[in-house]
């Protein structure tokens, strides 16, 4: 297979480069990819640039339409955009399938949202001085956006960056992971049939780390919104100069089980889904467990026997739970960071190895504080089993950690619900399910280590959009004309 990159809205696919995407079950080369050139990146922005008056410009009721018509070409091309995502990432083709719905509801929450840019009438007299003065404020787009987007979520975390530009009218140059470039250019191939949007509105450039500099740096750039590792988000924050930066970072998300909610069965499942969808590989991957003591026993026999259930393999199998990790590398450094938590005294339950770029799913108990798997973020199917018997202490430990970006809490007491949501340190408490929970209209972000802003559509548009005041005096009858 090959794909264009996408300059100034238009396909091109001649490059001095070109790039293997690779099949990461099979570990061959799927598809062929041009890079683009330091002069490719020059060119995007500086069309980016001109298209931006045209973008503001655009009723919102023709960026509603542009958004309609991704969301019917997505649905129209589900299965084959889902065959994609699991080509280039190992995820299982039903969780392939589940990210391609996510970004239909993406794209249909932000064609919505496309016509609810509100202002308001502002009185302004608030003292005597003042008598005569209103104001009416309005919301404008920001200008030229830069995206960097990861490769866990290669259509849908292009989605939240790209549907809420379009929503408020901004132009948009995109560097995709250059591991899971092809969804990107799928969805660049619907933008470019959008006849409505002018030219120079996107550009989607697969490139090197060495060649994207400029998304990060380019003073032309008013907004950056960046998802990826920590190391990398902060970094560039701190060479963003005066744009804007969003930011959506790593996690080593709590999960407290205080109840069994609805039950044990219902409990367990959502347990597997947090700590091994997708391999571990999510930022709000559920990390640690902690179960309430005259509950642990039980939960950890059940959690067990399920985890042992989860099938590992071809990820196209409908049947697949645990798919190809997205490198071997990646795998191996779970994997020496289970062996080091096991050397360091916490007991391997269940998993542990690894073949190539599998990982078994992994569930550790009593890992230390100091170990690299109780610290920072595994990024993969590892989960790490504690015991608790005070609920604040629970908390308190949750809390133990420089990540804050999703916590769950399993409880049938509504006032323990309030104070894990009033006490956790994290952007979202997710109650009675895991700290995996995402629904993508909701505000999605985090504190501390895990970033600055949020998404989730309307958010992302708040962040996309500059407020301007009309201060106006009321000079009674005086005749204007």
């Amino acid at each position: 297979m090959k794909f264009p990159m996408y300059i100034a809205s238009c396909a091109r696919d001649q490059s001095a480069n070109y790039l293997d995407v690779i099949d990461k079950h099979t570990g061959q080369a799927a598809a062929k990819v041009p890079l683009a050139s330091p002069e490719d990146i020059e060119e995007a922005i500086q069309e980016c640039v001109k298209a931006a008056p045209a973008m503001a410009a655009l009723p919102s009721y023709e960026r509603k339409a542009v958004l309609r018509k991704i969301v019917f070409e997505l649905e129209k091309r589900s299965e084959e955009i889902a065959q994609l995502i699991t080509t280039e990432s190992g995820k299982p083709i039903k969780d392939a399938r589940g990210e391609v719905q996510r970004s239909i509801d993406t794209f249909e929450v932000a064609a919505e949202e496309a016509t609810r840019i509100y202002g308001e009438v502002l009185p302004l007299d608030i003292s005597a001085r003042n008598k005569g003065i209103e104001g009416i404020v309005k919301k404008f787009p920001i200008g030229p956006v830069s995206m960097v987007s990861p490769w866990n979520f290669p259509l849908n975390l292009v989605a939240h960056k790209v549907a809420p530009a379009i929503a408020v009218g901004c132009p948009f140059v995109l560097k995709p992971s250059s591991r899971t470039p092809l969804s990107a250019l799928f969805l660049g191939e619907i933008l470019a049939s959008c006849d409505s949007l002018p030219k120079g509105a996107f550009s989607i450039l697969p490139t090197t780390r060495n060649e994207a500099d400029a998304f990060t740096t380019d003073d032309r750039f008013k907004l950056l919104t960046f998802t990826g590792s920590g190391m990398a988000g902060w970094n560039m924050k701190a060479r963003a100069g005066k744009k804007k930066v969003v930011m959506e970072l790593g996690g080593n998300a709590p999960c407290i089980v205080e109840d069994l909610v609805p039950d044990l069965e219902g409990t367990i499942a959502r347990l597997v889904h947090g700590g091994f969808y997708q391999s571990g590989q999510s930022c709000i991957h559920m990390q640690r467990l902690y179960v309430r003591g005259g509950l642990y026993k039980e939960v950890k026999d059940a959690l067990i026997a399920a985890v042992k259930k989860l099938k590992g393999g071809d990820p196209r199998q409908d049947d697949t739970s645990i798919g190809p990790m997205i490198s071997e590398s990646s795998a191996a450094t779970v994997e020496k960071s289970v062996n080091e938590a096991v050397k360091a005294g916490a007991k391997l339950l269940v998993g542990g190895k690894r073949r190539g770029a599998f990982m078994e799913p992994t569930v550790l108990e009593d890992a230390p504080f100091d170990t690299d798997a109780r610290k920072e973020e595994i990024f993969g199917p590892v989960i790490l089993l504690y015991s608790y018997n005070d609920f604040k202490e629970a908390v308190k430990e949750a809390n133990n950690t420089h990540y804050g970006l999703q916590a769950g809490v399993f409880t049938r007491d509504l006032n323990k619900a309030f104070y894990a949501f009033e006490h956790i340190e994290a952007g979202g408490v997710c109650l009675n399910d895991s700290p995996s929970m995402r629904v993508d209209s909701q505000p999605y972000g985090g504190i501390k280590d895990s970033g600055i802003q949020r998404e989730g559509v309307k958010y992302a548009m708040d962040d996309m959009l500059e407020t301007k005041v009309l201060v106006m005096r009321n000079v009674g009858n005086a005749s204007y004309f």
